[in-house]
């Protein structure tokens, strides 16, 4: 069975705990806090500079991205990518632990998870859980910044894991693919607005399949059990055995539908990076799904 020779996606914070205790954390395992709040909420780096898992690096998103790009969170260069975490100290030899502070439990890490795994480093795993129950389950924090030893990490972009605006528009005619969004609900069907956007309606693409992230995660923040993935796949009619790409709005939800596929034994889920952010600026207008009426749903 593939699932039996996959890389661990999630450890736990006792697993995590133990390996701060012991001194492990070094070359061999770094740990990443990617918290990322929406502006005028939340001040990610101010709360990592104030409290973090001792020996974390902050993990900037806003810096590891393609600046140039008119869309949001796109994917930095493989030159990029290999710069920036280089300077985090990891090495293609690292085992990179990934969490963030979002009260739901995890909500960027993922996105994190599978940035490693498109630049074709596996050994890569999310905090189950993340720092929400790091503190409840009352673990160590520290206010010292890390300071690690840069190191030289070479990235290789798979691209089987990736897919573009031009691939995702082939596929409505091929429906090689199946799609599925991990937004809330709403915002798919188009009846609650996007939030902090400008010019960018809700809605979703043609075809595809709404699976809210969130539902993937336990009210405690931990990630579901596989089996009940695999029973959320099976009632959207989602076949773990077929090509599955990922969407949302910016590429960064998607990869939750990509880890709970990942626990399932499904590693070969791709993400739409564009998303919705590029979808509705550039796909033909028959391609839009959309209960939106110009600000009222």
């Amino acid at each position: 069975m593939v699932h039996q020779v996959l890389y661990r996606a999630l450890v736990s914070t006792k697993w995590l705990a133990e390996s701060v205790r012991a001194g492990k954390l070094g070359p061999g395992l770094r740990v990443l806090d990617a918290s990322w709040y929406s502006p005028g909420t939340r001040e990610a780096r101010k709360e990592y500079l104030g409290r973090h898992v001792p020996g974390a690096s902050f993990f900037d998103i806003e810096e590891c991205r393609n600046a140039a790009s008119p869309y949001e969170m796109m994917l930095p260069s493989e030159a990029g990518f290999a710069d920036y975490v280089g300077r985090l100290g990891i090495s293609n030899d690292t085992h990179v632990v990934v969490y963030d502070g979002d009260d739901l439990g995890s909500f960027y890490a993922p996105r994190v998870w599978w940035m490693f795994r498109v630049f074709g480093h596996r050994t890569v795993s999310v905090l189950n859980g993340g720092f929400r129950n790091w503190l409840k389950e009352g673990h160590p924090v520290t206010s010292e910044p890390s300071r690690p030893e840069p190191a030289i990490f070479k990235a290789t972009l798979d691209r089987s894991l990736l897919k573009t605006y031009e691939q995702v528009l082939e596929n409505l005619k091929s429906k090689r693919f199946q799609l599925v969004d991990s937004r809330s609900q709403g915002r798919y069907l188009g009846t609650e607005p996007e939030p902090d956007a400008v010019g960018l309606e809700p809605g979703h693409i043609r075809g595809s399949v709404n699976m809210p992230f969130m539902d993937f995660l336990t009210e405690d923040g931990f990630e579901k059990s596989p089996e009940e993935l695999r029973a959320m796949f099976e009632a959207k009619k989602v076949n773990l055995e077929q090509p599955l790409i990922a969407t949302c709005r910016k590429g960064v939800t998607a990869c939750h539908i990509a880890l709970a596929a990942y626990l399932c034994g499904k590693p070969d889920v791709a993400i739409y990076d564009g998303s919705w952010s590029e979808w509705f600026r550039r796909a033909p207008p028959e391609t839009r799904v959309s209960q939106w009426k110009g600000g009222k749903a």
